[in-house]
């Protein structure tokens, strides 16, 4: 499904492999990274507002909507290549550099990149999510059911997509109902279903990368003191309210020029307060 507002091309990006990528507006460009179970439709609000002086940017992840799924080789779904993508996508669009937004699974993305291409992303924006290792050392207890997805996907190949391939409207329908404040429009809700029925496999390996290699290269940094050197804004959920943890301290020792701010709104806040996101993005390109 594609966004009538929207320009689409496919670009070539490492290994062949093709991103599906949405653009819009003009000016600096900014680039917006889509989270699970969702594509790059989920900033179709966000998106129409940052047109009006900037250049809009938008790829499905690898293993995402209309991106190619490439068959996981332990490599294929690291942050680390998926952060290496996007830089990939933004150049090939004539940008060496731009702001960076990312929700969920794409905040991750957007995390390593922002570690990685420190003088190519100039601003980070994460929308609910903690960084990797803060995420699996805070989920302990009963209260860690609530990400019960994570550790069904942390497993080996084989069972994880079995489970979820058998009943995969189900599944991913379960998040979409259960994290928002607001039901999804029908035609938005069955396009995220769809595109998520059709990347069971890659959806899972993005997520089994959270809990090995993605820890591994997160721990490297840590251990070296590596931390964000642009100027970052978090917008997050009081969760630590529910789990016990002081989200602005984790997200502290990542970044020095740090601007956390817990919302009012839903998971999908892009959508539920696209304004309000958009307003937000403007005022961290402007630090």
């Amino acid at each position: 499904m594609n966004h009538e507002t929207f320009d689409y091309q496919r670009v070539q990006v490492s290994g062949g492999i093709e991103l599906n990528v949405a653009t819009t507006g003009g000016g600096t460009p900014v680039v917006l990274l889509h989270g699970f179970p969702q594509t790059h439709l989920m900033w179709r609000h966000v998106a129409a507002d940052l047109a009006a002086d900037h250049t809009v940017i938008m790829p499905d992840l690898r293993g995402y909507g209309d991106s190619d799924k490439p068959q996981d080789t332990g490599l294929t779904y690291a942050k680390r290549t998926m952060a290496q993508d996007v830089v990939d996508v933004t150049k090939a669009l004539g940008h060496d550099r731009f702001a960076l937004v990312g929700h969920d699974r794409g905040a991750l993305v957007g995390f390593r990149a922002a570690l990685d291409h420190a003088t190519t992303v100039t601003h980070f924006a994460s929308l609910d999510v903690l960084p990797t290792l803060d995420m699996w050392d805070v989920m302990r207890g009963t209260s860690a059911a609530v990400g019960f997805h994570l550790f069904l996907m942390a497993q080996p190949p084989g069972l994880p997509e079995q489970l979820i391939g058998a009943s995969p409207d189900a599944f991913f329908g379960h998040f979409l109902d259960a994290w928002g404040a607001a039901p999804f429009p029908p035609e938005i809700k069955d396009e995220y279903l769809r595109a998520s029925r059709e990347a069971v496999p890659s959806i899972v390996a993005d997520y089994r990368a959270s809990a090995t290699i993605d820890v591994e290269h997160d721990t490297q940094d840590k251990n070296a003191g590596n931390q964000l050197q642009m100027p970052v804004t978090v917008l997050q959920q009081d969760w630590g309210a529910a789990l016990g943890f002081d989200a602005k301290r984790l997200w502290s020792a990542w970044a020095a020029d740090l601007d956390h701010q817990t919302v009012p709104y839903g998971h999908f806040m892009a959508e539920e307060a696209p304004h309000e996101i958009a307003r937000t993005i403007r005022d961290l390109t402007k630090r």
